[in-house]
């Protein structure tokens, strides 16, 4: 059975994970980065950060005394082919209900 994606999907329906995710898309950064660019406490971004990083999102690297984080590629390379392929299928059946109308 394939690896669920629930809490991915659970991580990523936060708001403010989302809008990290995009920072962190754009560059590497600390919690404290994070802080000054969003709304939110450095406290509850280092929170956030944790449930990113829990599933795999986001990994922290150490640059001397600092820690910051960067998304994981992989990661969202492998959920991307798996929506891909959910749409793919998608696709093929409401191909295949065109063909059934049409034909009528």
């Amino acid at each position: 059975m394939a690896e669920t994606l629930v809490p991915v999907f659970a991580a990523l329906g936060d708001d403010t994970r989302w809008s990290i995710l995009q920072a962190l898309g754009e560059t590497d950064a600390s919690a404290s980065a994070l802080a000054g660019r969003l709304p939110v406490s450095r406290q509850a971004i280092a929170k956030h950060l944790t449930v990113l990083q829990e599933v795999g999102l986001v990994e922290p690297v150490r640059v001397g005394r600092e820690v910051r984080y960067r998304v994981v590629g992989a990661q969202l390379s492998s959920i991307a082919r798996r929506l891909e392929a959910v749409g793919a299928e998608w696709d093929r059946r409401l191909a295949a209900i065109k063909d059934i109308a049409e034909s009528l």
